[in-house]
């Protein structure tokens, strides 16, 4: 059951109320400048494509599976990053625009300086279509299929305001539409499914929120106990605190999200770096932002208690969401650029391989239409994450942002089942629990959504490829 008003431990005096869902009248010229852009963009893409495919290819076809991964694109746009900016334009610390500026710099830049030159084409981790002889037009139609189902899916959690995982929803997509290749061909069917994964994904589902709340839950409990309260009787004893622990919470911040972009964000690139010099590099990652942060805390001195903690922590907030953003770009965008990259790579060579290239037009083209994503339809996710959940100001939302990404650089070490999305949701509901204002009552929808993420991007996906093998 839904608890009272959420507390608000850290607000900004000035603070007046937030409306993420309605767009401002006087965005229209932001509205037509995306719109205006996305269709160059598709225009000119598709061009390249076709000098990019071999000659003999179904344009017909080519045009479809362009709609079909730009589509998926813009649906991860809307519901994951928009999920990954919820705690920070929640908070106040970005206004929709903002947020859509710091995306464009790092969720692109994610996508094309790491985002992977190549990739797999024949395994999503949970079904193996190499079992089959499948031929390259099934694999166009499973992928296409694959694409549609996933997108479809996630424009309706987006439009629900359900934050779901994407990576949970194309593996869907891929599974049904596989599966229904094999019965239909009579080459193969269930047996493509590592179920063994299956059981995995439905660990992740309680084990990624628990995660992520209980750590995010500790980082807030510490800053509100030690840092936060303390200025509640004290002017001076609250300035002494954000001048000397601020900077040390800063300092462990950015050895862990340094980690977590080293291990997660860069993990595309295959560069070979020895362990001590990360090791020292990180090290002098924390040193250098906790004597930034802290002639940035006695600069604040003067200010209110409750302005200089907003500011402080505003900051802090910003450089977590920009490197979960530059990690995002470099991952999650696989989830639209992999199936799509298949299909590309089956028009130009006319063989099935085991990867494929992902040329440098596909990586923009992919990264405008997540922005695009978040801008048209990502406003219900930034709610539902930034103050449906629970109330958001910039330390809570630094603590919820800051235990997703320990929580995520861990399970990528450890090699745990999580969903980033997932560690995200449980860090806010962690951070509700600090201030006993969590809203269990919206989880249930969302858990319900999570659940319903593979099968239904499946089902669409196997009825995608019944269509597609049927008419093309």
């Amino acid at each position: 059951m839904a608890t009272d008003t959420p507390s608000k431990p850290e607000p900004d005096p000035d603070e007046g109320p937030r409306d993420f869902e309605t767009p401002d009248p006087q965005d229209k010229w932001w509205h037509l400048g995306f719109g205006g852009l996305l269709a160059i963009c598709l225009v000119t893409f598709t061009l390249w494509s076709f000098g990019w495919v071999s000659d003999g290819t179904n344009r017909v076809l080519l045009i479809t599976a362009i709609v079909f991964g730009v589509f998926m694109a813009f649906n991860i746009g809307g519901n994951d990053v928009a999920n990954s900016f919820g705690t920070s334009v929640g908070s106040g610390t970005l206004t929709m625009k903002q947020a859509l500026l710091v995306a464009a710099v790092f969720e692109v830049s994610g996508a094309v300086l790491a985002g992977g030159s190549v990739t797999d084409t024949v395994r999503s981790g949970i079904v193996d279509i190499q079992v089959v002889n499948q031929s390259p037009d099934d694999l166009v139609y499973i992928m296409m299929s694959a694409l549609l189902g996933a997108a479809l899916w996630l424009f309706l959690a987006t439009r629900m305001g359900w934050p779901v995982s994407t990576t949970h929803a194309i593996i869907g997509g891929i599974v049904g539409a596989a599966v229904t290749m094999g019965l239909k061909t009579g080459l193969g069917g269930l047996e493509m499914v590592q179920w063994e994964s299956i059981g995995q994904i439905a660990l992740s589902w309680v084990l990624s929120p628990l995660l992520g709340g209980v750590v995010a839950f500790g980082i807030f409990w510490l800053i509100k106990r030690f840092i936060l309260s303390p200025a509640q009787d004290d002017r001076e004893e609250g300035h002494y605190a954000l001048q000397t622990l601020v900077p040390i919470v800063a300092a462990v911040a950015a050895i862990i999200l340094a980690g977590m972009l080293l291990v997660k964000g860069l993990s595309n690139l295959e560069v070979a770096v020895d362990p001590v010099v990360i090791a020292f590099l990180i090290a002098m990652i924390g040193i250098a932002v906790w004597a930034a942060v802290y002639v940035f805390a006695k600069s604040l001195k003067k200010k209110k208690f409750k302005k200089a903690a907003f500011i402080l922590f505003s900051w802090m907030q910003v450089f977590t969401a920009s490197v979960f953003a530059f990690s995002h770009g470099a991952n999650d965008i696989a989830n639209a650029v992999g199936p799509f990259a298949a299909v590309l790579d089956v028009f130009r060579t006319g063989r099935v391989g085991e990867s494929a290239a992902v040329p440098l037009p596909i990586l923009i083209t992919f990264g405008i239409a997540l922005l695009a994503g978040l801008w048209y339809i990502g406003r219900r996710v930034v709610s539902t994450v930034g103050k449906r959940i629970t109330e958001i100001h910039p330390a809570s939302g630094f603590s919820a942002e800051l235990g997703a990404a320990g929580v995520v650089m861990l399970a990528s070490v450890l090699g745990l089942p999580v969903s980033s999305t997932h560690i995200l949701i449980g860090a806010v509901l962690g951070v509700g629990l600090v201030n006993k204002a969590a809203n269990w009552r919206l989880m249930r929808p969302i858990a319900l959504a999570w659940v319903l993420t593979l099968p239904a991007a499946a089902a669409v996906g196997s009825v995608g490829y019944l269509v597609l093998s049927a008419v093309a």
